[in-house]
This record gives structure tokens, sequence and C-alpha cells, in this order.
């Protein structure tokens, strides 16, 4: 709450605690939820910023619920007095909160306390500028001058992936899905880069710099926070990403496989 607060500033709202009056459940599947078109504005720094090409609101306009555009597929979100269920469950099934993870990091969402920590997640290099959540126009935010001068001067240097989970050199599926027998791993994990061994006359690679960061996964899937260069890098075949746990549960070396998100921004032709 007392966060929350911070970023009131001027505007003329007031913030309580209802939590122990309502649950928010989140609603998926079934019946998609129709998708607004969406056009994409890239700036120089590789921010993208989304463009609805319908006037009407993209978020709903129904009390209590608001449709989830961080990414086509999320659904939406409902207000539900507590010991209610949302009328969904009448034509949903009802899921565990894993479930939901999964959901979410297969759409390449990243969401809470492990993808995003507080006063440690920069918003760009967190995907909040594709999902609609950041503003390059608003006269004054708390944070503003570090977002706006990375918008217009600065590099998008990482970006938060979904990632396979895996032995090294284990041959992946072209189908991704979770692996149920796969153990948990921690988060904040460091990703390193190691460079593929190549032929004798291939021109020298430079050492990798930099790490990346495991943040939540579950089954062998996660979303991890990537340093661009080291994922063009692995996609050309230069180098492997991957982490290490010395001790307990998951014991050994592990490697990573990114994607893009179907629903990915493409850069224009000639970015």
């Amino acid at each position: 709450m007392s966060l929350l607060k911070r970023y009131v500033l001027r505007s003329k709202v007031k913030i309580r605690d209802v939590s122990d009056q309502y649950d928010v459940w989140a609603v998926w599947g079934n019946a998609p939820i129709p998708e607004p078109t969406r056009q994409w504005t890239w700036a120089r720094s590789g921010v993208v910023e989304p463009k609805w090409a319908q006037s009407e609101w993209p978020w709903g306009s129904k009390d209590e619920s608001i449709l989830d555009r961080r990414a086509p597929g999320m659904g939406k979100r409902l207000l539900v007095k507590k010991g209610s269920l949302p009328q969904e469950t009448s034509d949903h099934e009802l899921a565990s909160f894993d479930a939901y993870t999964l959901h979410r990091i297969l759409t390449g969402v990243p969401e809470g306390r492990e993808d995003l920590p507080a006063m440690q997640a920069f918003p760009m290099e967190s995907n909040l500028d594709i999902m609609g959540g950041l503003d390059f126009r608003k006269g004054c935010y708390v944070g503003q001058e570090l977002t706006v001068r990375t918008y217009h001067t600065g590099s998008v240097r990482k970006r938060i992936l979904p990632v396979v989970i895996h032995k090294p050199g284990q041959v992946l599926s072209d189908v991704i899905a979770p692996s149920p027998e796969a153990p948990s791993y921690p988060a904040n994990m460091s990703i390193s880069p190691t460079l593929i061994q190549r032929p004798d006359d291939a021109p020298p690679m430079p050492r990798p710099r930099g790490t990346g960061k495991l943040l939540s996964s579950h089954q062998g899937l996660g979303l991890a926070l990537l340093r661009l260069e080291q994922v063009e890098a692995a996609e050309r075949g230069d180098l492997s990403l991957g982490f290490s746990i010395e001790n307990g549960l998951g014991e050994g070396a592990w490697s990573l496989t990114h994607w893009w998100p179907d629903w990915w921004p493409k850069p224009p032709a000639e970015q």
C-alpha cells in the first residue's frame, strides 16, 4: 500500500486495501477473447510501443473486470467477493496457481516479485513497454527521467524471454511443453554464456560479457532475463547459455534454450 500511494502524487485517487473482501481471478482459454489489432512503434533504442487500432478502450469497460492485454491469450482478470466463484466457472475448469504460472510462462509474460523484483527491474528490460505498461509522453511520474532517457538516447540491452531448461546436449522437441518430472530450480540463478568450439580457421570470437538471470520457472520451463547480444549469438550457434546447481535438488549443469513468443512484435525491415 505504501508503495502504491507513492505513485498517486497529485492525482485525485484514493487507495485502500480490500484484499479481505475480494479475490483476484484469472480467466483464460475456452472461448478466446477477441484481440484488438495492435500496431507497433519502434524507437531507435529498441523500445517498442503498442498502438491500438480501434478507438474503444482496449481493456474493457465492465465493472470489476479487466481484459489482460499484456499479451494475446492472457484472457482477463476478475474481482470476486471472498468465498464466491466467478460466473465463468460454469464453462471453465478450475485450475491451480501452478497452471496459471505455466500459462504465462508459455505466453512470455513476467509477473510478481521473482520476475520483477522491486527496485531492481528496469521497465523496458522487463517488457513493460511491449505489454503497454509505459507512457513515454506522460507529464511526470516516479522514475520518468531514466525511462524517457533510455527511450530517446539509450539502448535496450536485455529482455525477459521464455526458456526451456534441459540437460546439456539434449535434443529438444519442436513442440514446447512442460515436463512434470523436471526438478525445481532456484530463482535468481546466474545464467552464464559459454563459447562453442569453432574450427581452427574461424575468426576468433570476443569473450562474452555479463550474465543473465533465471526468474520464475516450473516443470522445465521458465522466464529468464537475457542479454540480447548473447541471445543473438546463441541463435547463430556461437555460444550456449546455462547455469549450475552445486547441491540439492537439480544438482548439476543445465542448459537453456530461449524462444520468442509468437505474438512478439517483429521489427521493421530497415532495422
